[in-house]
C-alpha cells in the first residue's frame, strides 16, 4: 500500500503544484489590488472614480503580468526536474524524460543537474520490500554463472565503451594490449558504432535491433548469425547492454545457399555474355530483314537476357560484399555518362511493359565521383523496380539535382507504394514482403547490394513511400570537386570516401541507408 501510495503523489504532484502556484498568485493579485485600493482612498483619489478604477487596473494587470512572468521562467526546470524524477520512478507516463544534451540545458547549466540525477538513480541500492520472500537474492557471481549457461550472448559496455562483461557465448575478440572488443560484422553504415554515437548526441534512452550481423567472414570455420539488440541508457553504470541471440541454424541455410548460387552465377556469366553478344550480331546483321514483329522478338530477347545478366552480377556483387571485397576504384564522371550504359535497356524494359519513363539531367549538374558500372547497376535496379511496380501505363520520372557537395538522383513512380513496416526493412539482404514474393518475381538482394554499392561510392541511398500512392528513391552520390584530393592521395581507391555519408535516419515512411 506504501508504494501505491508513493506512486500516485509523484504522479499528481505538478498538477498539486501548479494549482497551488495559480492560488498563490491569485491571492498576490488580490492583496495588491486591495493595498492599491487602500492608497487610493487615503489620497483622495477615489473621489475621482474613472481616475481610481482605470489606476487599480493597471496595478492589478501589470502585478499579474510580473507574477506571470516570474512563473513561466521557473517552470520549466521544475517541470523538467519532475518528469526526470518521474520517469526515473518507473511509474507509467506518457511525458518524455529531458534530454540533457538539450541547447537550453547546456547553456543555463541543467544539464549538469539532469546528468547527475540520473547518475544517482542508477547507482541508488534497491530498497527491501516489506515482504522477504518476494525478494530472490542472486549474488553478481551467481548471475555470471547462470549466463554463461545460455547460448544467449550477453554484453555490459561502460560510459568509455569499453566491454565489462561478456558471457561466454558473446563473440568477443581480445587484442594484443588485452583489450576486449566486439567481434561482429555490420554491413555499411547502420552499425553499433554509429548508433551509440548518435544515442550519445541526442538520447538518453535508446533501443536498436539487427539481424543477421555474422561473427566471422565467409569461409571461416565456425561462423555464426547473431540478432543483436542494443539498449542504451545515459551515465548508467552499464550504459549499453547488448543482447545477441544465436540465429544460426536459422540463417545459415541461405548463406550457404547464396555461397552456391555465387558459384554458379560465376559459371554462367560467361555463356550468357556470349549470348548477348550474338543477339545484338544477329540483330545488326538482319536488321534489314527483319519484319516488324520479329525485331520486337530480338527486343524482349535482349531484354531477358539483359536481366539475367542483372541477376548474376547481384549475386556477385553480394557475394564480394559479404566478404568485405567491394573496393572500387572513382572517377570524375557525369550521371548521363553513367545511365547512358543503361539507356537502351532501360527504355526497351518500359516500352515492354507499357511504362512511361522520363530521363531529364539538367545541362549543369557538376561532375560526380563514379564507377559507372557499378552505379549504372544501382540505377538499373532502382528504375526496373519502378517500372515493375507500377501500373499499366503509369509515369517513371528520373531526374537530379545538386545539394552541397552530393547530387541527389530520385526516381519517382506512381505505383503500389509501400506501408512504413517494409520500408524500414527494404536494404536488408534478402527481405522481400508477402505481397512483393505473390506478384513480383525477385530474389531479395537488389536493394542490398545497390545499398552496398552506392555507399562504396561515399554516398547514400533513401526511399520515401506511401501505400497506393508510390515511391520516391534519392541516390546521393558526392561531387567529383569535394573528394577529388581524397582519391588522388589513394591512387582513385574508394577507401578515403567511405563513410563520409551522412548515415541513417529512420522517420515515419523513410529510411535512409
Amino acid at each position: 500500500m506504501a508504494v501505491n501510495k508513493q506512486q500516485k503523489y509523484l504522479r499528481d504532484y505538478w498538477r498539486y503544484f501548479q494549482q497551488t502556484t495559480l492560488i498563490i498568485l491569485s491571492g498576490v493579485i488580490l492583496i495588491v489590488a486591495v493595498i492599491t485600493a487602500v492608497v487610493l482612498y487615503i489620497t483622495g483619489v477615489t473621489s475621482d472614480m474613472p481616475t481610481a478604477l482605470t489606476v487599480l487596473a493597471i496595478v492589478v494587470l501589470t502585478s499579474g503580468l510580473v507574477l506571470g512572468f516570474v512563473y513561466w521562467l521557473m517552470r520549466r526546470p521544475l517541470r523538467d526536474l519532475m518528469a526526470a524524477i518521474i520517469h526515473i520512478s518507473g511509474e507509467p507516463t506518457d511525458t518524455t524524460p529531458p534530454n540533457p544534451n538539450d541547447g537550453q540545458y547546456e547553456r543555463s547549466g541543467f544539464k549538469e543537474v539532469l546528468q547527475t540525477l540520473y547518475q544517482l538513480s542508477k547507482d541508488r541500492p534497491v530498497a527491501a520490500t516489506s515482504s522477504p520472500d518476494s525478494v530472490v537474492a542472486i549474488t553478481e557471481n551467481a548471475l555470471s554463472k547462470a549466463l554463461n549457461t545460455t547460448n544467449c550472448g550477453f554484453v555490459l559496455l561502460d560510459k568509455a565503451s569499453r566491454i565489462t562483461f561478456a558471457n561466454k557465448a558473446a563473440p568477443i575478440a581480445i587484442d594484443q594490449d588485452g583489450t576486449k572488443r566486439l567481434n561482429l560484422y555490420f554491413n555499411g553504415s547502420d552499425n553499433f558504432d554509429n548508433w551509440l554515437v548518435e544515442c550519445e548526441h541526442n538520447a538518453v534512452n535508446a533501443e536498436k535491433t539487427w539481424e543477421r550481423i555474422p561473427n566471422k567472414l565467409p569461409d571461416e570455420d565456425d561462423r555464426r548469425f547473431f540478432d543483436v539488440v542494443a539498449t542504451y541508457s545515459k551515465g548508467a553504470e552499464a550504459e549499453v547492454i547488448l543482447a545477441l541471440v544465436d540465429r544460426t541454424a536459422k540463417y545459415l541455410t541461405s548463406e550457404q545457399d547464396l555461397d552456391f548460387i555465387a558459384f554458379a552465377a560465376h559459371e554462367l556469366r560467361g555463356p550468357i555474355t556470349v549470348i548477348r553478344g550474338y543477339l545484338d550480331v544477329l540483330q545488326n546483321e538482319l536488321q534489314e530483314y527483319l519484319a516488324p514483329d520479329q525485331v520486337e522478338l530480338f527486343h524482349r530477347l535482349s531484354i531477358s537476357a539483359n536481366r539475367l545478366s542483372g541477376y548474376i552480377n547481384n549475386i556477385l556483387n553480394t557475394s564480394r560484399y559479404d566478404r568485405r571485397h567491394l573496393r572500387i576504384r572513382l572517377a570524375e564522371s557525369t550521371v548521363d555518362t553513367v545511365y547512358d550504359m543503361i539507356r537502351d535497356d532501360m527504355t526497351m524494359r518500359a516500352v515492354a511493359q507499357n511504362r512511361l519513363l522520363s530521363v531529364k539531367f539538367p545541362a549543369d549538374l557538376p561532375t560526380i565521383a563514379a564507377d559507372p558500372a557499378s552505379l549504372s547497376e544501382v540505377f538499373g535496379n532502382i528504375i526496373d523496380n519502378a517500372i515493375k511496380y507500377s501500373s499499366e501505363g503509369g509515369a517513371i520520372n528520373v531526374t537530379a539535382v545538386k545539394k552541397g557537395d552530393f547530387v541527389d538522383i530520385t526516381i519517382q513512380d506512381h505505383g503500389i507504394g509501400m506501408p512504413g513496416n517494409v520500408v524500414s526493412n527494404l536494404f536488408q539482404k534478402f527481405y522481400r514482403s508477402h505481397r512483393s514474393r505473390e506478384t513480383v518475381a525477385g530474389t531479395g538482394i537488389g536493394l542490398y547490394i545497390s545499398k552496398a554499392i552506392v555507399e562504396s561510392h561515399g554516398g547514400t541511398i533513401s526511399v520515401q513511400s506511401e501505400e497506393g500512392r508510390g515511391s520516391i528513391f534519392t541516390i546521393s552520390i558526392p561531387t567529383y570537386q569535394s573528394v577529388a584530393d581524397k582519391l588522388q592521395a589513394g591512387n582513385n581507391s574508394n577507401e578515403g570516401i567511405i563513410g563520409q555519408g551522412s548515415g541513417w535516419i529512420k522517420n515515419h515512411s523513410m529510411y535512409r541507408g
